[in-house]
């Protein structure tokens, strides 16, 4: 952590440092989120990409969709979309199938491998996110939770995505 020595003083920003303080540790989360993976508890087959896990949990929610419509939810391109879902589509945890009113078009789709494999990953972060706060009270969980949703919307805005994914 930064000493006060290290910190500036901005008006607006509160106390001295603050700010300074706060993006310090965004990058200390960043960088320890990067290197867990936030994979969960237990072995390392409950990792799982961040990108991989982002796609399979978009398919989840909004179902079968094209690339542009992916990439279009997820606020980023469709050629970076066409990157990331290969190895899913490879390692059988999405499926590429015909469009049910233009057979000419491709819609991506979770598979039942998929399914259980991000069940899988997300019963695992799960119990990670308790561990982790097992000693926070409800009220801080929700704050927290609520908080960082700002933020990462706060950052989609900022960078143009429609989606704080």
């Amino acid at each position: 952590m930064p000493t006060a020595s290290d910190m500036t003083t901005d008006p607006q920003s509160g106390p001295p440092g603050l700010l300074d303080h706060l993006q310090h540790e965004v990058a200390v989360f960043a960088r320890r989120a990067e290197q867990t993976r936030l994979g969960g508890v237990g072995q390392l087959r409950n990792s799982m990409d961040r990108a991989a896990y982002l796609l399979l949990n978009r398919l989840d929610s909004e179902g079968p969709m094209g690339v542009k419509a992916l990439a279009a939810s997820m606020g980023i391109d469709s050629s970076t979309v066409t990157r990331q879902v290969a190895p899913l589509v490879e390692s059988g945890l999405v499926k590429r199938t015909s469009h049910p009113e233009d057979g000419r078009a491709v819609v991506l789709q979770l598979s039942p491998r998929g399914q259980a494999r991000l069940d899988e990953v997300r019963a695992s972060r799960r119990e990670l996110m308790a561990q982790l706060t097992e000693d926070w009270a409800p009220k801080e969980r929700e704050d927290f939770c609520t908080l960082l949703t700002r933020f990462n919307a706060a950052l989609s805005a900022r960078h143009g995505g429609t989606s704080p994914e």
